[in-house]
């Protein structure tokens, strides 16, 4: 019996080949884990604090230049105003260029103190402020005095517009980090909330802990305290390690708890 032609054909080819489709398949369903997979580390918390965290990071920088290049244009303005047409290159021209950086170098100083302070929520003093103020203001009047004894109009403008920068750079970078500190807590509580709690709070970073403190209630400086307070007896020793072993406080917090109580029991004259 003869086989038509095509058959043999037809029954090795009949059955259309897999190998192209589970291929596809498979990088598809490859690439859905990975996507999966990365979906949930961008949405754990940490990972999103860190983001805050590096935004926060990038705002420091920016306002750490302008500052620093304000403070660098009003360097020549102060000297002029300080070496009071003195000849060039004698010992009060030298002199006078020390004046600039006298004032600025404390500037400096105080926003940097501040960057921490405003990190851990921590409010400074009044002389604090007053004395930020008193050297931008030193600036300025140092900046813009001989503009205005000329009574050029320009001159003012020109040399006004950089101390004034950095006097509002200055006063708003602080309220930037604290709200920054705020955004860092958000973002991570909001992370928190969307996750199962896998999260060891050991991994939490530092200022969304202890703005968590200050911010949920949990434990605040004040309830430190007056753990510490009701645990002290007379003859007891203050020290930070005390208040750490009597609340279970941080090694950073302790310090600060010690150096309180110990001020409060003096004042009481040591009484219980």
């Amino acid at each position: 019996m003869n086989t038509p032609k095509g058959v043999g054909r037809v029954v090795a080819f009949g059955r259309p080949p897999a190998t192209h489709a589970e291929t596809n398949a498979s990088r598809l369903a490859r690439e859905a884990a990975e996507a999966a997979e990365l979906r949930a580390h961008r949405a754990r918390p940490d990972v999103v604090a860190l983001r805050v965290e590096r935004v926060r990071a990038q705002v420091d920088r920016l306002c750490w230049a302008g500052i620093v290049l304000g403070l660098g244009f009003t360097m020549t303005n102060v000297q002029h105003f300080a070496a009071a047409g003195t000849a060039a290159w004698s010992l009060p021209w030298l002199a006078a260029w020390l004046l600039d950086p006298t004032v600025s170098l404390v500037l400096l100083a105080i926003l940097r103190a501040e960057q921490i302070t405003a990190r851990y929520r921590v409010r400074t003093g009044p002389w604090v402020r007053r004395a930020k103020w008193f050297t931008l203001a030193a600036t300025y009047v140092m900046n813009t005095w001989a503009s205005y004894a000329a009574g050029s109009v320009s001159g003012i403008v020109l040399h006004s517009v950089p101390p004034l920068v950095v006097f509002v750079a200055a006063e708003a970078v602080t309220d930037l980090r604290d709200k920054l500190t705020e955004a860092v807590l958000a973002a991570f509580t909001e992370a928190r909330s969307q996750v199962p709690e896998t999260t060891d709070r050991v991994h939490e970073p530092t200022p969304v802990r202890a703005a968590r403190r200050t911010t949920t209630g949990r434990t605040s400086f004040g309830d430190y305290l007056t753990v510490a307070r009701a645990a002290w007896r007379p003859g007891t020793t203050v020290t930070p390690a005390w208040v750490r072993e009597v609340t279970g406080c941080s090694r950073g917090l302790s310090s600060r708890l010690a150096a309180t109580l110990a001020r409060q029991i003096d004042a009481r004259g040591g009484e219980s």
